[in-house]
């Protein structure tokens, strides 16, 4: 029996596998045909549209895919709707089993309300498509963590198989649900998983073992809607910082030369509101690499909205969770911080008017001003899906184009900026930046890890290299290769350097080579040697 898998790519708000992550869900899955004893072809949907490849030889055909929330990509793009079709109509003599995100709805854009799709195949699965195996006449024991730990390592030999491999991160699924007693007015967490249930420790190490032996060296604990919670449900609803210990350190014991060990969500009121949570902070800050990011979803700072949507944090406690991830992870590794806090902030919610948009300005302004450290702000358009509280409520869903716009850029211009300046000041050495698109004569790259920085670059690379940030855009640097040979910098590289321009560009060239530094600073004027010193210390 063959199978082919498609990987349509998820994105929820507790899980990635848009390239270069590749999903739990779709490793489970790939578990599971392995286990009903199937020869299975796993393809990704980038690589049908760059084949143009849609009819397959198969027994059985499943899609995985689907987006619940809106997202920006570089490496991969999620299926779409046509897409789905175009599969379907070109594999009728397959059993056709479309599973994942996409059967709750689709939409594919921030600002939207989604759709109800309908499709032509033998099987909708809407829970989870690898318990649905091998019968194929119900879906058998939902959320059974028993069966993933089991599927979890067969399935890792799917690494390879995936076009970036070596260059994957692997998104590591250690909870499921909210430990909140009520949502959020536009989550779908709630309505795909539940209430919080977490993952046995010993499962998840087992995992990350067997994906380790199959070569990767990059994971995010990123499945998870809030890692501070982890195992909180077995500890009265309280954190359990001994369970996060055991955790982490079995990942390190089993992943000795791991290069990337990060996370994702936090709450905020949740750190806030219990001391123990400084303890798991620690914990993340000591056994992570640098880079690492708690993505705190403060969604708005506006009290109405806050109050209409059900949102859980106030102002105030999200400052407080700031203000302790800073404290505890902000010190420096290799001239990068460990651990920062990100800020997530969504507009479109119930309530929201004009005087939002500068509530939330305030409140990020405020943050840069008294000298603490954001690593990303994240300012989207929130996606209305089918049974949440938005979709049922009676409002007209709508987001002002014209102030989202203007106060996003006001947020980029007057906070992003500054802000990446100060987390990535002039000098600062990102290791190991995989090239993945060029436009003109840039190259844009990323590092592995959560929410990497995009890294614009007119040095020539083809492979993972380190690169020395010379330059900042709100949301991206400039680089440059790492140690830098002033003598073989061509004029674009030269240009830029932050400070340097046409005319210092042309002064360098000029006088070139050099023999050393000590030639540099004779031989070049002050303003023109100060400013390459900075990237050859």
């Amino acid at each position: 029996m063959k199978a082919v898998l498609i990987d349509g790519y998820i994105d929820e708000p507790a899980a990635l596998g848009v390239p270069p992550y590749i999903s739990p869900y779709i490793r489970y899955t790939y578990g599971a045909l392995l286990k009903m004893g199937a020869f299975v072809e796993y393809i990704t949907i980038d690589e049908i549209r760059k084949k143009d490849l849609w009819r397959f030889n198969a027994d059985i055909l499943v899609v995985y895919g689907g987006t619940t929330v809106p997202g920006h990509y570089l490496s991969g793009t999620p299926i779409t709707l046509a897409e789905i079709r175009k599969i379907l109509d070109e594999n009728s003599k397959s059993t056709r089993i479309i599973s994942g995100p996409v059967t709750l709805a689709y939409t594919i854009k921030g600002g939207s309300v989604a759709i109800l799709p309908n499709f032509d195949a033998e099987y909708l699965v809407r829970g989870d498509v690898w318990a649905f195996f091998p019968d194929m006449e119900d879906l058998g024991a939902k959320d059974d963590y028993n069966l993933v730990n089991e599927l979890s390592i067969l399935g890792a030999e799917l690494l390879k198989e995936h076009p970036l491999y070596p260059n994957v991160i692997c998104e590591i699924e250690i909870s499921r649900g909210c430990e909140r007693k009520s949502f959020c007015s536009f989550c779908t967490e709630p309505i795909l998983h539940g209430r919080l249930r977490s993952r046995d420790v010993s499962g998840i190490i087992r995992e990350v073992e067997a994906l380790y032996k199959s070569g990767c060296r990059a994971f995010r604990l990123g499945r998870s809607a809030n890692i501070i919670a982890f195992m909180s449900e077995k500890n009265s609803g309280f954190p359990n910082p001994s369970a996060l210990l055991d955790l982490y350190s079995g990942i390190r014991s089993v992943a000795p030369d791991i290069e990337v060990l990060h996370t994702d969500n936090a709450n905020p009121s949740f750190i806030a509101r219990h001391k123990d949570s400084y303890k798991i902070i620690e914990v993340i800050a000591k056994y992570n690499t640098p880079g690492d990011i708690l993505s705190l979803g403060a969604e708005s700072f506006d009290p109405r909205v806050l109050k209409q949507n059900n949102i859980g944090s106030s102002p105030e406690e999200v400052r407080i969770a700031i203000e302790i991830i800073n404290e505890i992870g902000s010190f420096r590794v290799d001239g990068v911080p460990k651990l920062l806090p990100g800020v997530n902030i969504l507009h479109g919610l119930l309530g929201e008017d004009e005087s939002t948009y500068e509530i939330n300005y305030k409140f990020l302004k405020k943050t840069l001003d008294d000298g603490l450290l954001l690593r990303r702000i994240n300012i989207r358009q929130v996606m209305v899906y089918p049974g949440t509280p938005l979709w049922r409520s009676n409002q007209k869903f709508g987001v002002n184009k014209k102030l989202f716009k203007v106060w996003k850029e006001k947020i980029r211009k007057e906070i992003d900026l500054p802000m990446m300046k100060k987390v990535f000041p002039i000098g600062t050495i990102l290791k190991g930046v995989i090239p993945e698109k060029m436009e003109g004569k840039l190259l844009f790259g990323r590092q592995l890890g959560t929410y990497p920085v995009l890294v614009g670059s007119y040095s020539n690379f083809e492979k993972k290299s380190d690169l020395i940030v010379v330059n900042h855009g709100p949301r991206s640097l400039t680089g440059i290769l790492y140690p830098v040979d002033v003598n073989k910098l061509s004029y674009d590289e030269l240009r830029s350097i932050d400070g340097m321009g046409k005319k210092r560009a042309k002064e360098v060239i000029m006088k070139r080579p050099f023999s050393g530094i000590d030639d540099m600073r004779n031989r070049l004027s002050k303003e023109t040697f100060e400013i390459l010193e900075r990237l050859l210390r």
